[in-house]
């Protein structure tokens, strides 16, 4: 009976301390990983929190006395191109106010409410509305330019001069169906730091005849004299 007792009790021990192994090693561990902040999607891991959100969806925000901004030009002649000032978008194929050839919008330098929003199809005869908008511009006004499809077709001397006045160094290079983003402003003494070009060449175009998108962001100095 001593013999049976014995081999008993140590066949429970075991189990006993094969049962308490398991759960400190597996149900333990399985516990802290499956809580309710994690099964919710929470989790303590600084990686996984979400990043702070800036102006125009930006990935920098910008110092006092600046305006955040962002310009993606058109993509090919099927997504239009996107203009967002102080955070608010101004142009997009979501507002539907944008269209194929240049697309423009003005904002007042100092408080950075916009003024003014309009396509200007380059195939068309809008290069003398176009020559007209351009010239009626104020001292101190913004112009942020977009191109979609194409914004060189028609765009003549006249119209080149205006942006070069506005602070663009690119647009004289202009050509059919280069992509095009700029950001300018009526008064500028040196040139505008805000500007991309893409030429259109069929050995790097990313689309089947149009170069790929342009995007660009940034921080445009509020005016205050």
């Amino acid at each position: 009976m001593r013999v049976t007792s014995v081999i008993r009790f140590v066949v429970l021990l075991i189990t006993l301390l094969g049962t308490w192994f398991i759960v400190q090693t597996y149900f333990d561990r399985t516990w802290k990983v499956v809580s309710l902040r994690s099964w919710l999607g929470a989790t303590n891991n600084p990686s996984s929190k979400q990043l702070p959100r800036y102006e125009c969806g930006n990935q920098k925000s910008c110092p006092q006395n600046h305006f955040a901004f962002k310009i993606i030009s058109g993509a090919a002649n099927v997504v239009g191109p996107s203009i967002c000032f102080n955070n608010i978008v101004i142009m997009s194929s979501v507002k539907n106010n944008v269209g194929r050839g240049l697309n423009i919008a003005l904002v007042n330098g100092t408080s950075g409410q916009l003024l003014k929003a309009n396509t200007f199809d380059m195939y068309s005869g809008d290069i003398n509305i176009l020559d007209t908008f351009l010239q009626e511009i104020k001292h101190g006004t913004f112009v942020l330019a977009a191109s979609y499809d194409d914004a060189a077709t028609k765009m003549n001397d006249k119209i080149r001069a205006h942006f070069v006045e506005l602070g663009s160094s690119h647009v004289s290079n202009l050509g059919f169906r280069d992509n095009w983003i700029f950001l300018g402003a009526k008064g500028l003494k040196n040139k505008s730091p805000f500007e991309v070009h893409i030429k259109n060449d069929k050995n790097t175009n990313k689309y089947d005849g149009w170069p790929e998108l342009l995007e660009m962001e940034g921080c445009a100095p509020r005016k205050t004299d």
